[in-house]
């Protein structure tokens, strides 16, 4: 699935890999349905691509097909930034030109542009 395919081609892929993954566990809709804990005709509609009311039956359904461990690729966790990792080790921030360059201005010094 990219890119290039159209939203409602990626549900109905989506849908019948749902489907197939039933299939191959043996289950019927209605039994995949109740151990889920939503309505046969809502899987029936899942796994027809129409839009799904809520990301929420989709994480129960996937949960009984045991994909539930696949979401980390689906959506990985996104990579914490240095400023949050400075947070989280409760240090403090610091210039990265935190050392003085010769000609800088001094402190307690006024800037003045000389031409």
């Amino acid at each position: 699935m990219g890119n290039e395919i159209s939203d409602d081609a990626v549900l109905q892929q989506l849908g019948s890999r749902l489907a197939a993954q039933r299939l191959a566990l043996n289950l019927t809709q209605a039994e995949l349905a109740e151990q889920a804990g939503v309505s046969k005709r809502t899987l029936e509609r899942l796994e027809a691509g129409a839009v799904a009311s809520q990301l929420s039956t989709l994480v129960r359904v996937c949960r009984v097909l045991g994909l539930a461990d696949n979401f980390e690729r689906l959506v990985p966790a996104a990579p914490s930034s240095p400023l949050a990792e400075l947070k989280q080790q409760g240090g403090r921030r610091q210039r990265a030109s935190g050392s003085s360059v010769p000609g800088s201005r001094k402190p307690g010094k006024p800037w003045r542009w000389d031409p």
